[in-house]
C-alpha cells in the first residue's frame, strides 16, 4: 500500500536510517494487515456460529411484519380516524407514507428517440460542461482564460516497502 507523505514529525538523518525506516514501515503495514485479517476471521466465525439464530430471527421478523401489515391494512379506516396517516397502538406506531412520484426508464435510447420524434425535447436534458481532457491536450489554446488553470509538475512522494506476494 503506497503511502503519500505530506509532513512528518519524524525525519530520517541518514541513508541507513531511511533504509531502516522503510523496512520498519513495511513491517508495520504487514502487521496492520495481519490484525485486520484476524478481526475479519473472528467476525466471520462469530457470524457463522450465529447463522441459524440470525436466519430464524430474520424469518420471525418477516412473519411478524407481514401479519401486522395485513391486520392494519384490513383495519386501516378504524385506525386512521380523523384523516391521519399514523396510528398509536400502545407498543408502537404504524404509519402509511405516500412516496413521492418518480420516473422509471428502461431502454433509454429508445425513449430519447421517441421523445425527439414526438417533439418533446423539453423532456431531454442537455448537459454542457468544460471538456478538461481537450484542454489538457491543447493547454495553449486556453491559457489566459479566467477560471482555467492547467496544473502541471505536481510531484507526490510515495514509499512502497518491498513485499513478496506468495500465492496461498
Amino acid at each position: 500500500m503506497p503511502i503519500k507523505a505530506k509532513a512528518a514529525p519524524y525525519v530520517c538523518q541518514s541513508k541507513e536510517q531511511t533504509i531502516e525506516a522503510i523496512k520498519t514501515l513495511g513491517d508495520a503495514q504487514r502487521e496492520l494487515t495481519r490484525i485486520e485479517t484476524d478481526i475479519n476471521d473472528i467476525l466471520a466465525a462469530v457470524t457463522a456460529e450465529r447463522k441459524d439464530r440470525i436466519d430464524a430471527l430474520k424469518g420471525r421478523i418477516e412473519t411478524l411484519v407481514a401479519g401486522i401489515q395485513l391486520w392494519c391494512e384490513a383495519n386501516r379506516s378504524a385506525l386512521l380516524t380523523g384523516g391521519g396517516k399514523e396510528a398509536n397502538l400502545i407498543t408502537g406506531l404504524v404509519r402509511w407514507r405516500q412516496r413521492p412520484p418518480s420516473v422509471s426508464i428502461r431502454a433509454v435510447d429508445k425513449v430519447l428517440e421517441t421523445l425527439r420524434a414526438l417533439g418533446l425535447k423539453r423532456f431531454i436534458r442537455t448537459r454542457e460542461e468544460p471538456n478538461k481532457e481537450a484542454m489538457l491536450a491543447e493547454p495553449n489554446a486556453v491559457s489566459g482564460i479566467a477560471g482555467i488553470t492547467i496544473v502541471t509538475g505536481v510531484e507526490d512522494f510515495v514509499i512502497e516497502p518491498f513485499e513478496v506476494d506468495v500465492a496461498r
